[in-house]
């Protein structure tokens, strides 16, 4: 018998299809948590689309592309056609991406405003990143809906 895990809590061990399904059930999202397989599995889908959408672009951009002077080519307007994909997957996803990156911080018990450090230049990208590698921790279960409110 399987038992399912409310969407209120993290699932630790998702698997891919588990993943997505609360990615886009919790699409906009930003209270609660995210266990480390949640977030990782969002992240690994979003690499291998912008991986595919790039390499469509520049494979449709050679093949309808003319020739340079230098010996290599002008992509041809083919390379819109992955450039366009890969910018609709990119609006599609922006704000449940920012969610489940919030949701992954709280899990770590740091505040989600800490996604602000990506604005920081160079550094501020690979400071998330290193956060979101951290374990869980028991009490990142303050970010729960349920959570009982600190005493006063």
């Amino acid at each position: 018998m399987t038992t399912t895990v409310p969407l209120s809590v993290p699932l630790y061990g998702a698997s891919l299809p588990q993943a997505l399904s609360r990615f886009f059930r919790k699409y906009a999202t930003f209270s609660g948590r995210a266990s480390r397989a949640e977030y990782w599995w969002i992240a690994l889908v979003n690499f291998v689309v912008l991986v595919v959408s790039g390499a469509l672009a520049l494979g449709l951009g050679a093949a309808t592309g003319t020739p340079s002077p230098s010996g290599g080519v002008y992509l041809g307007g083919g390379a819109a056609v992955g450039g366009v994909l890969g910018g609709l997957w990119f609006v599609a996803v922006l704000i449940p991406s920012l969610a489940v990156t919030v949701r992954r911080l709280h899990d770590v018990n740091l505040s989600g405003w800490l996604i602000l450090l990506n604005l920081v230049p160079s550094v501020g990208s690979l400071i998330v990143f290193i956060l979101t590698l951290l374990p869980p921790s028991p009490l990142g279960a303050r970010f729960d809906a349920d959570a009982a409110p600190p005493a006063a």
